[in-house]
Order: C-alpha cells, then sequence, then structure tokens
C-alpha cells in the first residue's frame, strides 16, 4: 500500500501551511526497446503505481526532500548544479531542478516528500516518474503551467545529468498516458497517440529478481547500446535511423549490408563476425518494425500476433543487442510454459523485469506458474513488489490529485 504523502510531508516538515501534490506514473513498456534514444516510435503504457511528491513552496532558492527509504537530501538550487555521489537519488532531484532552471530559470525553491508504490531499479521507470513529478513540483510551486512539448523539451535531455544517455519515452508516457490506453511515442516532432487496449487483454509485470540499477557498469553498458547504433549510423552514412530505407518485408540483416556495401565499409559483411556496431543496428530496425506491426495489432485486436511479437523482441534484445540475463531468460520461459501468449524483458535490460502477456481470465493460471515455476526458488519473493497486475493508468498530466 503507498503512503500517504502528504502525512509524511507533515511528519518530517511540520504541518504549516498548504501542501500540494504532484504525481507520476511508472511506465511498462510493451514494445520498441532500446530505439526511443536513436527517435524511432515506441509502445509503452503508464501503470496505476506512482511517484508522489507532496510540496510546500519556500521562500528562499533551496530544496529539500525527503524519502522514507532514502533519506533526506538538501541543497541550494544554484545555476552550476553538479551531479552528486553516484548512485545517490539526490541526482534525480538534482536533474529536475537543473531541467527546469534551463528553460525557466531560477525560481524558488521547495520542502518534499517523496512516497512511491514502485519497485526500484526494476525497469519501470521509477527514476523517470520522480524526475517528471518533482519537476512538476517545482513548477507548480512557481505557479507555471507547462504544456507537454515544454516538458518534453527539457525532461529527457535533463535525465542524462544523471549519466544515463536514455530517450524521452519514459517522460513521454509518465506525462501524457490515458487510462486503459497504450501510447504511442513518436518523436520530432514529439507526438503522444492513445490506443485502447482490449479490454479482455491482460499484463503482469514479472520481476527477475536481479536489479537493473543504471549506475557503475550496467550504465556503460546501456550507453555502449546506443553509442553503437549511432557509429553504425554514421558508418553506413545516414544522420538518423529515420532515413534507413527498410521496408516492412526487409530482413534487417541484410539491409544493414546493403547500407555497408553503399558506404564502402567491410561492417557486418557476409563470412565477417558482426561487430557490436552491426548488432545495435540490426536489432534497432527490427525493433522498429516490430513497433509498427505490434501497433497494427494492438488495434486489431490481434492477440496471437501481438504475443509473437513481443517474443521476437526478446529473442532479439537477447541475442543481438545482448541486453538480457539468465534471470530474465528463465522468466520469459516460465511465463510460456505457464500459457503466456507473449513475454519479453521491460526496460533497459540487465535485469528488472519481464512483461508478460495473455488473456485477463488466464491471468491467475499464469501467476500461479510463475511461482511455481520461478519464484519458488527465490524466497525473498513478495508478490507486492515482484509479480503485479499491471493496468494502464493515466499520465501526470490526467491524473486526478487529492
Amino acid at each position: 500500500m503507498r503512503a500517504d504523502p502528504r502525512a509524511y510531508f507533515q511528519e518530517t516538515f511540520g504541518a504549516f501551511g498548504e501542501t500540494c501534490l504532484a504525481t507520476a506514473p511508472g511506465r511498462v513498456n510493451l514494445i520498441g526497446e532500446h530505439i526511443d534514444y536513436h527517435g524511432l516510435p515506441v509502445l509503452p503504457m503508464a501503470l496505476r503505481r506512482r511517484i508522489e511528491v507532496a510540496f510546500r513552496g519556500r521562500t528562499d532558492s533551496r530544496i529539500r526532500a525527503a524519502s522514507a527509504g532514502y533519506g533526506v537530501r538538501e541543497f541550494a538550487w544554484t545555476p552550476d548544479l553538479t551531479p552528486a555521489a553516484a548512485g545517490d537519488w539526490e541526482n534525480y532531484l538534482r536533474a529536475a531542478a537543473q531541467a527546469v532552471a534551463g528553460r525557466w530559470g531560477l525560481l524558488r525553491g521547495i520542502d518534499a516528500a517523496v512516497v512511491s508504490d514502485l519497485p526500484p531499479a526494476a525497469g519501470l521507470s521509477s527514476s523517470s516518474a520522480l524526475i517528471v513529478a518533482f519537476s512538476l513540483a517545482l513548477l507548480r510551486a512557481n505557479n507555471i503551467h507547462a504544456t507537454f512539448e515544454e516538458l518534453m523539451g527539457i525532461l529527457p535531455e535533463g535525465e542524462h545529468f544523471v549519466g544515463t544517455r536514455g530517450g524521452g519515452m519514459d517522460h513521454a508516457v509518465s506525462l501524457a498516458a490515458r487510462e486503459g490506453c497504450a501510447v504511442l511515442v513518436n518523436f520530432e516532432p514529439v507526438s503522444a497517440r492513445p490506443i485502447p487496449i482490449p479490454g479482455d487483454w491482460g499484463f503482469l509485470v514479472a520481476h527477475s529478481m536481479k536489479t537493473a540499477e543504471k549506475s557503475g557498469a550496467v550504465r556503460e553498458e546501456y550507453n555502449a547500446r546506443r553509442a553503437d547504433g549511432t557509429a553504425a549510423l554514421h558508418e553506413l552514412g545516414f544522420a538518423s535511423f529515420r532515413e534507413v530505407p527498410w521496408s516492412e518485408h526487409s530482413a534487417c540483416n541484410a539491409g544493414f549490408r546493403a547500407g555497408a556495401r553503399d558506404a564502402g565499409t567491410k561492417a557486418g559483411m557476409a563470412g565477417q563476425r558482426p561487430t557490436p556496431q552491426c548488432d545495435a543496428f540490426r536489432h534497432v530496425v527490427g525493433e522498429a518494425q516490430r513497433v509498427r506491426a505490434a501497433t497494427e495489432a494492438l488495434e486489431s485486436h490481434n492477440a496471437p500476433a501481438f504475443g509473437r511479437l513481443l517474443l521476437e523482441s526478446h529473442a532479439s534484445l537477447r541475442d543481438v543487442l545482448k541486453v538480457s540475463c539468465p534471470e530474465l531468460d528463465r522468466l520469459v520461459e516460465a511465463a510460456m510454459d505457464s500459457g503466456a501468449t507473449g513475454a519479453r524483458l521491460t526496460g533497459a535490460g540487465f535485469g528488472g523485469c519481464a512483461v508478460v502477456f495473455a488473456p485477463k481470465g488466464a491471468l491467475p493460471a499464469v501467476r500461479e506458474g510463475l511461482v511455481a515455476r520461478f519464484y519458488s526458488a527465490h524466497p525473498d519473493f513478495d508478490p507486492d513488489r515482484h509479480l503485479l497486475t499491471a493496468e494502464p493508468g493515466a499520465g501526470a498530466l490526467y491524473l486526478e490529485t487529492p
């Protein structure tokens, strides 16, 4: 159960004055992994679990924030913020402050209490949800009502302050999701199109029991995948993946080889071991095609096709981009053996969660199968944290706040 953010605020900072609330949900990415940072469409949905920030404006520029799990942090909001210690949650607060200041200048600071029912380091975008919610708190404390486009102009780049070179998917869905819908997120220009999810479709979010901290070695691995894709584009002479001339019938590997010949490079040619750049290119092009096909399957209520595409996505993430891990692979296998229609890792990979898709009526049996086949080997399994029913919720711009 989520703690009461206003009660926690009063316990920490006192009961005087008006307390306001900003809230932003986590997300599960249904399909479209490791491609948003290349400007390609993705298909996530918001969860009904979220970050909540109870806050009160200050008369100076200091920022104080408390989290029951991570303690109290305080800093002066200055033009030249630098990161705190690596892995410290204060970095996400500083990222929000830096992003807001870059667009609106330095403002009044806030006292804030942060609560969450999102499991951390699970690939459900708890970090981006925190940046979204905290940015909204800073803006509302200063009577600034930003648009979706304005927020998307600062938040994705703002999170780079933490050191992860991600894209804008997490922020877009956390802001603009609609109840009962997935969101087709496009970039350049940014947009978020809600796509209703059939009422008889169900999803679980299942934790691999391996954390996916985006710091240290994992962060470097994540950033390397983006760098490899960008290097492949430059090698082939393209300015962006949107220029790559693939069709829905083309094989992405053949597309890379043809492009390599045109660019006069030997990378990825037949008979040679694929380079990381070749693998990144193959995954990105193939995943973009799967997003397009999955959107069509969703709109036509074609559950078998949607499930097959999830499995194909996982295979590419495992075998081509190489961001899966044995725990995630076993979890996906256990889901399929338990009667799921499809499953794949979701989020950056290297641990974290899988999304499991099945008819809603079959979810209890799939859940029981996962407990028996996978979680029975993990004595620290907590069903409230590690095996969640994922219902499509609303984004921060549409959430009702008490």
